[in-house]
């Protein structure tokens, strides 16, 4: 195993402009450079040290930099490999961030918002043209599911999720319904956090996603778009007229300021 003439050339790794390439950005760039997937097998950590000409303990604090960020997973006993890429640590640091921002407590969850709003329209024209004419029928389903559950009060997380996901899933842009589940999943999980209650008006919500399946069925990007703002529309008014309770986590942090 060698690292290729492109690795050598650009000086093992994406390191910004001025700074001298870390360890892990050479292991970056032995990932790239020979093309290696998600499971494929990288060198022993004595074989690292060879290629890269770098102490043991260097590649060691690479390998565990770039394991908390799924780029590199140990099997111990087996080996190291290239991790599966999830976007489970930035959820977590995301998360992190909407519950102990500074200032005000609201501002994070509003910009988790906004920037689910912005990926649902953003991909309004590819999605009304990857599915017009078809007929979905485990969308369709899980917007009655949503449906019904809202007219007897309740809430639908998991069928919301797997929704947004799936209808992502069916253009050609992979890393797009990752991050529209990666954010769905931090907007799930700070607004508990911050003490923000569902919003009052579910029945809305569940309806608008079957206006968005139907106008991306009709192949209508501009129905789709309208569709997304009504979706939105009790969230952001549920932000607009709240102020969130104090976590233990919160109150405690501020009590010391």
């Amino acid at each position: 195993m060698a690292i290729t003439a492109r690795s050598q050339a650009t000086g093992g790794g994406h390191a910004s402009a001025g700074r001298r390439p870390t360890t892990a950005d050479q292991i970056k760039e032995y990932i790239l450079a020979n093309g290696l997937k998600p499971g494929d097998s990288l060198p022993t950590e004595s074989e690292l040290c060879d290629l890269l000409g770098v102490s043991r303990s260097n590649v060691r604090e690479a390998v565990r930099t770039l394991t908390t960020l799924n780029i590199v997973s140990v099997r111990h006993g087996h080996g190291t490999f290239v991790g599966d890429m999830s976007l489970d640590a930035l959820v977590e640091s995301l998360v992190f961030r909407g519950v102990l921002i500074p200032g005000d407590d609201l501002r994070a969850l509003r910009d988790i918002v906004e920037v689910r709003q912005a990926l649902d329209t953003a991909m309004a024209q590819q999605v009304a043209t990857t599915m017009r004419g078809t007929y979905n029928k485990d969308l369709h389903d899980l917007v009655d599911e949503m449906v019904a559950l809202a007219e007897r009060g309740g809430v639908f997380p998991a069928q919301d999720r797997a929704f947004h996901t799936s209808l992502l899933a069916r253009i050609d842009n992979e890393l797009v319904g990752q991050l529209v589940g990666a954010f769905w999943d931090v907007h799930t999980a700070v607004m508990p956090s911050l003490g923000v209650a569902p919003s009052t008006d579910m029945v809305q919500t569940a309806m608008a996603h079957g206006d968005m399946l139907r106008a991306a069925e009709e192949g209508d990007a501009d129905a789709f778009i309208a569709s997304v703002g009504r979706h939105y529309e009790p969230i952001v008014r549920t932000l607009e007229g709240v102020r969130p309770q104090r976590t233990s986590a919160t109150a405690g942090l501020e009590d010391q300021e």
